[in-house]
């Protein structure tokens, strides 16, 4: 998939897939099916127009990028999101962007898509354009609850990683660089793969779980450790099953599959010892039965 700033795109006969696409979940994959282009905005709009509404990302651009790819998209054109660019109105949206710079010939929204200045822009808008063919996809639902960003952040808050992964369409991931930590883990017999998540990405709730890490089977903790006394904030530790190598430096995305544990105090070093024993063997079953 060709990767291009708005600036630098080529007018050409496009079928366009526009919006944020935070999370790229299910109601975002009937938007961009059937599509050659997803036009996307980055940073995320609200850090621009109201950065105090920003949410929490379900994703990174890299991996926003990469599920985006998997969806068989020719070309991704990402959108300079800067305060000049909110400033245009969803007619001049619409013109500028849509029509001259693209050559749009279709394209798709989802039926809540807001636009330009004021978010004034609507489907109907769009519908109203004899330039391109518009198709607005409904609200999708899953077990009865309407697929959206907000809902899945609130599953992922919860650590209900497997039901998030039902909405999103794909497991919740995570990606951050590993970073050097206390060497306890190794210590303890479990050497871990540790990320500091970045403050604008969401992040499941404190606890144990089973992932995929690097191409590894892996038992995660996601919390403060408070066994130990560390002063440190929020970690993300992954125990990469059957794996010896050095991963510090380099980028680590972490596929969550199931909580199975919350994040609790133990008593001694020994109990937590044999305790993360049985979260590996644990986490070995889960993803045993699952595709990674």
């Amino acid at each position: 998939m060709k990767v291009t700033s708005l600036p630098d795109a080529e007018p050409r006969p496009r079928k366009v897939a526009v919006g944020t696409f935070d999370g790229v979940h299910l109601g975002h994959r009937e938007v961009i099916k059937g599509n050659d282009t997803v036009l996307t905005f980055d940073p995320h709009p609200l850090s621009v127009v109201a950065p105090q509404a920003l949410p929490k990302l379900l994703d990174s651009p890299a991996t926003k990028r990469d599920l985006i790819a998997g969806l068989g998209v020719d070309e991704l054109v990402t959108i300079p999101f800067d305060r000049e660019f909110a400033s245009k109105s969803a007619e001049e949206f619409v013109q500028d962007v849509l029509v001259d710079r693209l050559g749009a010939a279709e394209v798709s929204v989802g039926e809540n898509f807001r636009f330009g200045k004021a978010a004034k822009g609507d489907p109907e808008l769009l519908r109203s354009r004899d330039e391109f063919e518009t198709r607005v996809v409904p609200l999708v639902e899953v077990e009865g609850e309407t697929v959206s960003s907000t809902h899945i952040r609130g599953l992922v808050a919860a650590g209900e990683v497997e039901r998030a992964a039902r909405f999103l369409g794909a497991p919740f991931m995570l990606e951050g660089e590993v970073v050097g930590g206390d060497r306890r883990g190794r210590e303890l017999g479990f050497p871990t793969a540790n990320i500091v998540p970045a403050d604008h990405l969401a992040h499941p709730g404190h606890g144990v779980y089973a992932a995929w890490a690097h191409g590894q089977m892996a038992a995660v903790n996601v919390g403060v450790r408070p066994t130990f006394e560390t002063g440190r904030g929020l970690l993300v530790e992954a125990y990469l099953i059957d794996f010896d190598g050095d991963l510090y430096g380099q980028t680590l995305r972490i596929a969550f599959a199931r909580r199975l544990r919350g994040e609790r105090r133990f008593e001694t070093v020994d109990a937590l010892v044999e305790q993360m024993d049985r979260d590996i063997v644990d986490a070995r079953r889960v993803l045993s039965e699952a595709t990674p």
